[in-house]
């Protein structure tokens, strides 16, 4: 038995005797919807948890990257499949896919399990939602196996890929310290002009890296300003939540054609609105001007106006500042 696939079956041990509440509910499904489940739907709290109990197993147990998390039996063997740990030969630690029908169709797999113990063509089984409600041991054979999923099988990538080419990055405290720098067989018969100091390098380096950052977080202030502030609509698999559009009724007694003569008899307000913002911006002029009614050049340049517009001088006591 391989280390991971042991791993999730003490894990799932510990959990036989387990029963569903009457309303369906299980502490598996529940962890799944908190925790899985990106719009924590509370259907998973009730829904069928044989795949959700494996699961919650890989994740107490610390292997779910090898074991995968699914509440779908289909998904989860075709993952297996995917990752090339996909086989047809029992053994104790892996997960065995059922098809009731016998027909070996991966889209028609219907329960999940772990193996506990192989005997020829008889397989030991931990079976979470056994008999409809239950967690426990069960003994079957090989005519409804569809295949299994060997968690030991799956390759986890533990640590990011870096290029062979890459030095490590130089600490703070060997700033300029040229005991320390390795250098290329071009470097070493470079003539000394062409070196520049390792100090200037590095610090020009962290000059570059500073700038670099303050415009990319200034960029990044500028995008979540224009974000919208209300999160966006997630579409459901199941659509509940669309409903069609009522159409808006007019109340009793009222007419499209009515509401069209309201919006007719309302054009002339802007008409109106102009002419009054008019006479208010003249008595304002006037009133402004009021103490220079006796000022010989503003007569003058009255007289000049009359002239050249043809209307008689204007007489500030009946100006509409003076009314």
């Amino acid at each position: 038995m391989d280390p991971i696939g042991k791993k999730l079956l003490d894990a799932a041990q510990k959990q036989l005797g387990y029963t569903e509440h009457g309303s369906g509910y299980t502490k598996f499904g529940d962890w799944y919807a908190q925790h899985i489940d990106g719009d924590h739907d509370s259907y998973f709290k009730t829904a069928p948890w044989c795949d959700m109990f494996l699961a919650w197993a890989a994740d107490k147990a610390g292997v779910a990257e090898q074991a995968g998390q699914f509440a779908s039996t289909i998904d989860h063997a075709k993952w297996f499949k995917e990752h090339d740990a996909w086989g047809h030969t029992p053994e104790p630690g892996a997960l065995v896919f059922y098809d009731w029908s016998g027909s070996g169709d991966i889209d028609q797999i219907d329960h999940v399990g772990i193996v506990e113990k192989v005997d020829g063509r008889t397989l030991h089984t931990i079976e979470g939602n056994a008999d409809g409600y239950k967690l426990m041991r069960k003994t079957r054979g090989m005519d409804e196996v569809v295949g299994f999923g060997y968690p030991g099988k799956i390759h986890v990538t533990e640590a990011k890929y870096t290029p062979k080419h890459a030095a490590p990055a130089t600490t703070v405290d060997k700033v300029g310290d040229r005991g320390t720098t390795t250098q290329t067989h071009e470097e070493q018969h470079s003539s000394p002009e062409q070196q520049l100091p390792t100090q200037d390098v590095v610090l020009g380096g962290v000059l570059a890296i500073v700038l670099c950052g303050t415009v990319a977080l200034a960029a990044g202030r500028a995008a979540a300003a224009k974000a919208p502030t209300a999160p966006p609509i997630r579409v459901r698999k199941r659509g509940k939540h669309h409903r069609p559009s009522t159409p808006v009724v007019l109340p009793a007694g009222v007419t499209p054609a009515d509401l069209d003569a309201a919006d007719a008899g309302t054009t002339v307000m802007p008409a109106l609105s102009l002419a009054a913002a008019h006479e208010a911006e003249d008595r304002e002029f006037w009133g402004r001007i009021a103490h220079l009614e006796e000022d010989k050049e503003l007569a003058f340049w009255n007289s000049v106006h009359a002239e050249a517009t043809g209307s008689e001088p204007i007489e500030y006591a009946t100006a509409p500042g003076f009314r």
